[in-house]
Order: structure tokens, then sequence, then C-alpha cells
């Protein structure tokens, strides 16, 4: 099984839907087997659920897009809910327009977004789905390093956001302590613009303050991105401990994709995430989610410049 042998590739998440919709399926056959009435306003229920969960979904989107504007500013990466709630709404209201004029290029080009969007939903459902299973996965506490990823500082300062991985970073050092381990901390992050001094300083600073001790911390003061963080933390591990066994920290919505990269850096860990504010949660999913789209580009290209294509020759032809 894919799960045992690496529970750091998305495809576990193809699986899992699959199998939840299959079993879905097959528990419809088997209660219209017993009593085909209800086995009927099931399928109703579900359909009916469908268009009121994209509604609902729209609406929630759309005012935690407003959330974030007021609260993160006007950065894009702030604004991904709020395009997609409003996307959604677009979509609903173009769909309409095209019921309405009875065009039959526009119906074409509705169904060609129809299946692109289609695919989409799937893989971020697919997504969702895993990030949940993964956040719930018991890690191995028997590590020889807990390494904490950066994600920016305010000057010398570290923010709520890098705050709450480092807290959780501790907590889990504290109760391998207590236990008789005895893993090192690893701060990771580089500095960028508008940082005084490297994220990785401002870490571990922030953990000797909260009574870690200072021998007990060591500094990665390089990297520049997640995968940077995680190959320039690996050669620490290994220079120390060849065969070492790592917990990676992160925000909960980063959990899932800093799992891929750690699997894409070939270092020995898995990935664990940190509460993050509920507002904060569906833009930060959001831009994971294309990210990970992103890291796929070629085979996610190829399928959806088929489906175009497709709606291209029904136009044409």
């Amino acid at each position: 099984m894919t799960w045992i042998r690496d529970r750091r590739v998305l495809r576990n998440g193809v699986y899992l839907v699959l199998t939840i919709m299959f079993a879905g399926i097959g528990t419809v056959f088997a209660i219209d087997a017993v009593y085909e009435p209800a086995a009927r306003l099931l399928v109703v229920a579900v359909l009916v659920a469908i268009p009121v969960a994209i509604f609902l979904l729209a609406i929630f989107l759309t005012a935690n897009g407003v959330t974030m504007w007021r609260r993160e500013g006007h950065r894009p990466a702030n604004l991904l809910s709020l395009l997609a709630g409003l996307g959604i709404i677009a979509f609903v209201l173009f769909s309409v327009a095209v019921q309405t004029l009875a065009s039959p290029a526009l119906e074409t080009i509705r169904e060609t977004l129809i299946a692109v969007l289609t695919y989409i939903s799937f893989l971020f459902v697919c997504f969702l789905a895993y990030s949940f299973v993964y956040a719930r996965i018991r890690a191995s506490r028997k590590v020889d390093f807990i390494v904490v990823l950066g994600s920016g500082i305010r000057g010398t300062r570290v923010p709520p956001l890098l705050a709450s991985r480092l807290d959780r970073a501790q907590l889990t050092w504290q109760r391998a302590r207590t236990k008789g381990r005895t893993p090192l901390l690893i701060t990771s992050g580089g500095q960028g613009p508008g940082e005084d001094i490297p994220e990785s300083h401002a870490m571990a600073a922030y953990l000797v303050d909260h009574g870690v001790p200072a021998d007990q911390v060591l500094r990665e003061d390089r990297s520049t991105s997640t995968f940077e963080n995680l190959t320039f933390s690996r050669a620490i591990m290994a220079e120390l401990k060849p065969k070492y066994r790592c917990l990676i920290v992160t925000n909960n919505y980063h959990a899932l994709r800093a799992a891929f990269t750690a699997r894409k850096a070939k270092v020995n860990g898995q990935v664990l995430g940190s509460p993050t504010a509920a507002y904060f949660w569906p833009s930060a999913t959001i831009r994971e989610f294309i990210a990970v789209l992103a890291d796929h580009k070629w085979i996610n290209g190829i399928i959806i410049s088929l489906i175009f294509l497709r709606g291209l020759g029904e136009l044409v032809f």
C-alpha cells in the first residue's frame, strides 16, 4: 500500500476520496436491495445537498475574504477566499444566463468550465480530506531532531503565526524529555526583506526566552524557502547523526504540503501542525492547494488542456 510505504504523497488522498465515494455508492445499493424508497430518498438528499453546500460555501468564502481583507491587508494571498467565493457566485450567474439565452456556443463553454472545475474540485477535496487525515496520524515520538520551519519575522520580533509553531515544538520537545529522550531543536529560516536578523536567530531566542536551554537549539540560517529549510536542516541532522529521525513543525494548513516537500528533499521525518487562527485558515489552505497544483503542473496542465481542446473542438465543429 502507498500509505504504508510513504504517507507523504497526494495520491493517498485520491485513494481515500475514491474509497469513500465507492463506499457511499455501495451503501446506496445495499439499502436499495433492502428497502428501495429509502435508497431513493438518500439519493435525492445528496442531490439537494450539493447545490445547498455550494451556495453556503460561496457565502462563507466571500465573508471570510472580507475578514481577511480587513485583518491581514490587501496582498493577493489574503484575497484568495474572497476571489473563490465571488468566482462561485459569478459562475452560477453565468450558468443562469446561458440557460436563459439558449446559446449552443455558450453552453459548450459552460460545459467545458464545469469539466475543469469538477477536476479541480475533486483534487481539492482529496487535498482537504488527506490534510484532515494526515494531521491526525500519530507521528513517532522517538525522534532525534525537531525542526521548526520559519514563516517570517517583523524586525526581530516573532509574530503570532510563527510563535504558534515554536510553542508546539517546545511542547513536543518537553514531552520527549519527560520520557527520557533528548531530541535537539532546529530553528530554520534565513534573513528576508524587512527582517533585521535571520528568522532562525529570532526563533532560537524565543525558545530560549521560554525556558529551552540554549545548547538544545541549533540554527539553520541560510534558507529562503520550505525546500531549502528542509534541505539545509537535513545536512545539519545528517552530520550529527546519519541515521536520524525528525519531526517537522509548521502550521496546520501548511503541514501536508510541507510533508510533500520533505519527501522531495529526502528528509526522514513526518510533519506536525500547530494551531492557526480560524479566519486565516481558508485563504491559507487555498494558497497551499494552488502550490500543490503548481508542483504537479505538467500532469494538471495536460489534463486541463485536453478538456479545453475538447471544448474548442465542439465550438469549431
